[in-house]
């Protein structure tokens, strides 16, 4: 419920700490969006290049780690081949909420803000790990600081008794330099010290940005701005007369896609019933997309079905 780095091996550690220092937190795409019916930007491509690694790429597109090893499965995350052509997940659909002030899908690892009806601005978050799950509903946008203090809680205390009793503002800072503080008394959005650990389950709790991106919201978030948090590993959209289908990992499948492992199987029951109900009567489904889309849930939208146009 709280904000502190997961304990990750040395050898992460030491490897995305040395990227992060290469990355410099440099973001070249922008997060900021037209939406289009119930959909915002479109996918992109990039060609890895010597060198290169899928933190660092991942961070240079302002995306979250899982999202690029979802998009790009069998791609190694340190060394991808030069010349690979990598899928970059910057299409999205829109949570099903009301578009209205921020909205976070936890199965996206994914936070979207809407400054107006026709605009979002959308940002990869760290969420809370196993045991520490950040929690859905309403709340709001109780309070704003610019470089906070944090006081570690009894219970992240308990787990590592030696923290300082205070973290001032400054580098060594948790919560970073813009902490955004919620409704619900023992979470918040804010910055992070540790930039890897966005994009995967990594917090205590609450809700981490990179520190370039909590930047550009915090200034256009005022106090009483309404929170929805859901939990969505897929939507339905509209784009003109076509139904977009994206699947996301579920939030275990991310813990396995992180770690290394084959992820299970999510059941998604009712799925078929939900398609018809959206794409209604007027559509031709393409059911081997909606099958394929979620064996494979890469994150990438696809087009499902067609309305037919008189």
């Amino acid at each position: 419920m709280f904000c502190f780095r997961q304990k990750v091996s040395l050898r992460l550690f030491i490897l995305v700490t040395a990227l992060g220092l290469l990355c410099a937190g440099r973001s070249s795409l922008a997060a900021t969006y037209a939406i289009e019916g119930d959909t915002a930007g479109e996918v992109k491509h990039y060609v890895a290049q010597e060198d290169d690694n899928l933190f660092a790429v991942a961070r240079r597109f302002d995306l979250g780690i899982a999202e690029v090893l979802a998009a790009n499965p069998g791609v190694d995350r340190w060394l991808p081949k030069e010349g690979t052509k990598l899928a970059l997940p910057t299409m999205h659909i829109l949570p099903p909420v009301e578009r209205k002030g921020i909205v976070i899908n936890l199965a996206e690892l994914r936070l979207y803000y809407f400054p107006d009806q026709e605009t979002v601005m959308t940002y990869p978050l760290g969420i809370g790990q196993d045991g520490w799950e950040t929690p859905v509903g309403h709340t709001i946008v109780a309070g704003k600081r610019k470089d906070p203090t944090w006081i570690p809680p009894p219970s992240i205390r308990r787990e590592n008794p030696d923290l300082p009793a205070v973290f001032p503002p400054g580098p060594d800072n948790p919560l970073g330099a813009f902490a955004l503080d919620l409704g619900w008394s023992e979470y918040r959005i804010h910055g992070t010290n540790h930039p890897y650990g966005i994009g995967w389950r990594s917090s205590h709790g609450c809700m981490r940005l990179y520190p370039e991106d909590i930047a550009k919201l915090f200034p256009e978030v005022a106090i009483g701005t309404p929170v929805t948090v859901v939990d969505a590993p897929y939507k339905l959209g509209w784009k003109d007369n076509e139904l977009w289908l994206e699947v996301t990992p579920t939030q275990q499948q991310v813990d396995d896609i992180v770690e290394h492992r084959q992820p299970a199987a999510a059941d998604i029951p009712g799925i078929h019933k939900i398609v018809v109900e959206t794409a209604g009567d007027a559509a031709n489904i393409d059911w081997y997309a909606v099958g394929k889309a979620f064996s494979h849930p890469t994150g990438i939208p696809v087009v499902i079905a067609e309305r037919d146009v008189p």
